[in-house]
């Protein structure tokens, strides 16, 4: 790994997969970073000409190369294994942070010392603000905020900044996501063991959005519901969890009687399997709740009603 200096306080780890589009410039972005950092890429199997390119990039990053694609959350367990350094931060290969990116994200950090992660501002190619932080609704979705705001309940995965220690104390990444939802689930953990999450809107990325994956497709739909049943199941009060999984159920059984429905995400065979996935994993999640309970400096219900609906 190259160290742009003796003791950075900031792992900058990407997550790439079929990255030979963009890969280049995201790695010229954290090359022109005012603070210094190391840059850890974990490729995700890429079969493109990424692992070439990588390779030949002037900057030189440490690369660890897996055997097959564990999606955006096994990855990122990954590098969390290898990271040494007191600050870890999350980054999309399609992404090119602004000069000041990591230096305002740390500065942020810094002059918060009861929050464990700091969420920037992705912005589109167009200039409109994809996401400013995550909000959590009334029914436990995740959902970007687009206006910069004073209080958000969690980062977007896309370009935060994080306290490692902090992170491996909730049992780090949730790698069986594959991704999507990882990132509100790592904030609700850390927020459930008595940290904060504040926002850096002054941190901006440019984001391409949706390159490694199709935003709108089934499998898109299936991570995210399924992802998001999970979370609730591991992280919202019992009667929360337990209603929400209640009803998604409830309305895929009545699906066929309403006819052929227009959206991805309330097709009857997608949100079968995403039941049967959650069902299978069912016993896991559990233990899994029953850890972060453990762990817990606040109460499910405590966290759900300061947040949920804002």
């Amino acid at each position: 790994m190259r160290d742009v200096t003796a003791n950075p306080a900031t792992t900058v780890v990407v997550v790439t997969w079929r990255g030979a589009g963009h890969i280049t410039a995201c790695l010229d972005a954290l090359a022109a970073q005012t603070r210094p950092h190391r840059t850890l890429v974990v490729d995700n199997a890429s079969a493109d000409g990424t692992a070439a390119l990588l390779a030949a990039h002037p900057s030189h990053p440490q690369v660890i190369r897996l055997p097959r694609n564990t999606g955006y959350a096994g990855a990122l367990a990954v590098a969390l294994e290898k990271v040494r350094t007191p600050l870890m931060a999350w980054l999309n290969d399609d992404a090119e942070p602004a000069p000041d990116w990591l230096a305002t994200l740390e500065d942020t950090l810094g002059k918060a010392p009861l929050a464990a992660a700091a969420t920037s501002r992705l912005v589109r190619p167009d200039g409109t603000t994809q996401s400013a932080g995550v909000r959590l609704t009334a029914d436990g979705h995740g959902a970007d905020v687009t206006e910069p705001a004073g209080e958000v309940f969690g980062f977007c995965g896309g370009a935060a900044l994080l306290r490692t220690d902090a992170l491996r104390s909730v049992h780090g990444v949730p790698a069986d996501f594959f991704c999507y939802y990882e990132d509100t689930d790592t904030a609700w953990r850390l927020r459930l063991a008595g940290w904060d999450v504040v926002a850096a809107p002054d941190a901006r990325v440019r984001h391409a959005h949706g390159v490694s994956s199709e935003l709108g497709s089934p499998l898109f739909h299936r991570w995210n519901e399924r992802n998001r049943l999970l979370m609730l199941l591991r992280c919202a009060p019992r009667e929360t969890a337990v209603n929400q999984l209640v009803r998604f159920a409830v309305l895929t059984a009545v699906l066929p009687l309403r006819g052929r429905p227009a959206a991805p995400n309330f097709r009857f065979g997608l949100r079968c399997r995403v039941l049967a996935e959650v069902v299978l994993r069912l016993p896991a999640t559990l233990r899994t709740r029953r850890k972060i309970a453990r762990r817990a400096a606040l109460g499910r219900g405590a966290v759900w009603e300061a947040w949920a609906g804002l």
